[in-house]
């Protein structure tokens, strides 16, 4: 075992394959349905919002998809991303559990995001179209696309979820710097984001909305525009591999494997990233790894929200998958982890969930704050809030280690930094936050307009 603090890659050690987690999935992620016909979709119809390359993706059955030359040449900005044994929190814990983090928050924008954004701009490039439409909730994902198109010289149009618009001035800023247009979503540029602020003037939004708007926006664009989605789909869960890839290569350097993978998620894709090519490890070698998703009380969408088929967004023009969900009428309270408020999960880590490869843990607002300034005061680096929810579940375990008197190996997706987030810090710091858990008769309200999908479907 390596008494080291960080593992480093070389550029020639960056992943030439994504993993692609189809073969290898225990129970089928479910159908993409037609939000209309209520029946599987066609390649023409997904063609419409997606690039070919991208659908293609989609249905693979390959383990191993080759990342474009031009893809891994822009990854070289920044990966491989080191893996930080995490010492000092170690010693401020006083637990005999060992911790990493892989740290994605080195990326140009600060984030994981990038690793499916580049990948998406150049398939875009390479059909010819102008540019991407999309939404973003805290704008992680915003700022990734920007930057994205901005390499690829394609427009990027941005609906931002109003309430972190208000909250999150700065990466409006860096996105507009990238030179994309952002709108605070609902807005007025589409009928449904005009139909909403006409039932509600002071919406505080949603990513259902802002999909609805970033959809319709790219289907009435004539072709010119597609849209882009950050998280939930398979090819994006599969771009964002790259982490977990480089992790495996980095813990036979520790020589130490992870007994516990963490991630926070909100559509799934840091999580999916990091853990899914662990997941292969333990479906096709037997590793014992546990695996836990973690999520916001105020958005329980792993936790309390039922299995079944759901639109992926709230003007129900978006293809309906299989997930975990809250409903798409869902319309979240105003926590600052605003990557994690989406209604739905990622089809395939709802299926993993239900069938018991994943754990779901729920945690409130005050208590991953309260972990993320013990991460910063020890490691020295400010959280999102976003990835203070995985911050506070590796600490969680690692004091049970100290309880038990275990040695555990624990990892976690260090999934962007916090320093456009320093008005949330500031809130907590004044103590101007407060908990919430959104309540059960809520989400029997939200999930009460599920769409109705045969009885042959419902068991695919």
């Amino acid at each position: 075992m390596s008494d080291k603090y960080k593992y480093m890659l070389d550029e020639k050690d960056l992943p030439k394959a994504w993993y692609n987690i189809n073969p290898d999935m225990p129970i089928s992620p479910g159908p993409v349905l037609h939000p209309v016909t209520k029946e599987p979709v066609s390649p023409e119809f997904l063609s419409v919002l997606f690039p070919m390359r991208f659908i293609q993706e989609a249905v693979s059955t390959e383990r191993w998809i080759e990342i474009p030359e031009p893809v891994r040449e822009v990854y070289k900005l920044w990966r491989p991303s080191p893996l930080i044994r995490a010492r000092r929190l170690e010693k401020a814990l006083d637990t005999p559990a060992h911790i990493y983090y892989k740290n994605e928050s080195v990326s140009p924008v600060g984030s994981h995001k990038p690793n499916t954004a580049v990948a998406q701009a150049f398939y875009a490039k390479d059909e010819g179209v102008t540019g991407y439409t999309t939404e973003t909730g805290a704008g992680q994902w915003g700022s990734a696309l920007a930057m994205a198109c901005n390499f690829f010289d394609l427009a990027c149009d941005v609906y931002m979820v109003r309430v972190s618009y208000q909250q999150k001035p700065y990466r409006r800023i860096v996105m507009q710097t990238f030179g994309a247009e952002v709108s605070p979503s609902p807005s007025e540029k589409t009928a449904f984001g005009r139909k909403v602020l006409t039932d509600n003037p002071d919406s505080l939004g949603s990513l259902g909305i802002a999909i609805s708007e970033a959809v319709e926006a790219a289907v009435t664009s004539n072709g010119k525009f597609k849209y882009s989605l950050g998280s939930v789909l398979g090819p994006v869960l599969m771009h964002q591999s790259v982490i977990g890839l480089e992790a495996l290569k980095q813990f036979e350097m520790a020589d130490e494997y992870p007994d516990i993978v963490i991630g926070c998620v909100g559509g799934g894709s840091n999580f999916a990233g990091f853990a899914f090519p662990f997941l292969h490890k333990k479906f096709t070698e037997g590793k014992a790894t546990r695996f836990i998703a973690v999520e916001p009380t105020a958005c329980p969408t792993l936790t309390k929200g039922p299995y079944t088929f759901d639109y992926g967004d709230t003007a129900k023009s978006a293809p309906i998958v299989k997930m975990h969900t809250l409903g798409h009428t869902f319309v979240p309270p105003g926590i600052h982890a605003g990557g994690l408020r989406y209604h739905g999960m990622a089809p395939h880590i709802s299926a993993l969930c239900h069938h018991g490869a994943i754990e779901a843990v729920a945690l409130n607002q005050l208590s991953t704050f309260k972990a993320a300034v013990l991460f910063a005061q020890a490691e020295g680096i400010i959280p999102a809030p976003e990835t203070a929810h995985a911050i506070k579940a590796a600490i969680d375990e690692a004091l049970k280690c100290k309880e038990e008197g275990t040695k555990k190996v624990i990892a976690f997706n260090f999934s962007g930094h916090g320093l456009l987030d320093l008005a949330a810090y500031d809130a907590y710091l004044q103590d101007e936050l407060v908990d919430y858990a959104y309540p059960d008769e809520l989400i029997q309200e939200t999930t009460k307009d599920l769409p109705q999908v045969s009885e042959a479907l419902m068991t695919e």
